[in-house]
């Protein structure tokens, strides 16, 4: 009985004290709930802006600036991108192609190498783990790159110029290392005591195990790829199809050459559309990357969290 109402006595406490701390944790909700909207809202506000003046009028653009929603919607920008829509679908067809072949070529070299430097019956293991990590620290710098590429291996004007620089990095090879520590050793040799082989424990347990990270580690590299231009624009200058990244770089930087573009002559000079035109094209080559990131958003901050340090 006294045990009982003893019991009783310490539910009634807790509760007390859970109402005690319910008001301050409901304020501490509110708080954290509205400060993520407005940084939300503020992160969306550019986006927002980007898209809202591609379809407004240049002449309202110069008169009013920039807006929210555009005061007189217009068309012109996207017509004119659009008016030779063979480069437009050859520079789509580059990234795409980088971007796809890169990520799927790239995530498989790094998840091989991650994992193979967690295998404690790697014996260089440590020795190949310094030198992946010294190369964050020093690098050769942009001329001995230029000359590596260009005429020891003679990638000019290739597209592979752009495809193998960026298919491993080392802080991609550690984040993958770092999650390959959570996967127990002993499911590699119970595997290997079945009689797998090294490549069929790698593709077939191991890999399935990675997908957290494969998805964060995807995303990092497909961003890479689809927002590359530097590469192309020391190695492609004659390439038939420049990237989309490029194709933004060239309108950016020659807008007042397009002025005088024989695309824009039917087009009375004020209403030419260098500030509209420049936001319709970050449109159209951010606008597919933006709408791919959902897909692995559940992965993302799992894929980056696990592996670090715990307290």
């Amino acid at each position: 009985m006294v045990r009982a109402e003893e019991k009783k006595g310490n539910e009634y406490q807790a509760d007390a004290s859970r109402l005690i701390r319910d008001p301050s944790e409901r304020w501490l909700s509110a708080i954290s709930i509205t400060f993520i909207t407005l940084f939300s809202l503020f992160c969306l506000f550019p986006f927002v802006l980007l898209v809202a003046t591609s379809f407004t009028k240049e002449s309202v653009v110069v008169q009013y600036g920039f807006n929210l929603w555009p005061r007189v919607f217009s068309l012109t920008s996207y017509d004119i991108i659009f008016k030779t829509p063979g480069y437009i679908l050859g520079s789509y067809i580059v990234t795409v192609s980088m971007t796809a072949v890169g990520t799927t070529v790239g995530l498989f070299l790094v998840a091989m190498t991650g994992y193979a430097l967690t295998r404690p019956d790697f014996a260089f293991r440590n020795v190949i783990m310094f030198y992946i990590y010294f190369t964050m620290l020093f690098q050769g710098g942009l001329v001995p790159y230029y000359m590596l590429v260009k005429n020891t291996l003679r990638l000019s004007d290739n597209y592979l110029a752009e495809l193998l620089p960026m298919l491993m990095s080392p802080w991609l090879v550690m984040l993958m290392r770092n999650f390959a520590k959570s996967i127990p050793f002993s499911l590699t040799e119970s595997a290997k005591v079945d009689g797998a082989n090294d490549f069929y424990i790698f593709i077939r347990v191991i890999l399935p195990m990675l997908k957290p990270a494969l998805a964060t580690i995807g995303l990092f590299l497909a961003l890479g790829y689809w927002n590359e231009w530097y590469n192309a624009n020391l190695f492609l200058t004659n390439a038939p199809y420049q990237p989309l990244q490029m194709f933004l770089y060239n309108v950016v930087n020659k807008s007042n050459t397009i002025r005088n573009s024989s695309l824009l002559a039917s087009i009375p000079a004020q209403d030419v559309p260098l500030e509209t035109m420049k936001m319709a094209t970050a449109v159209v080559a951010t606008g597919p990357i933006v709408l791919a990131y959902p897909f692995v958003q559940r992965y993302f901050i799992k894929g980056i969290t696990i592996g670090a340090v715990k307290g």
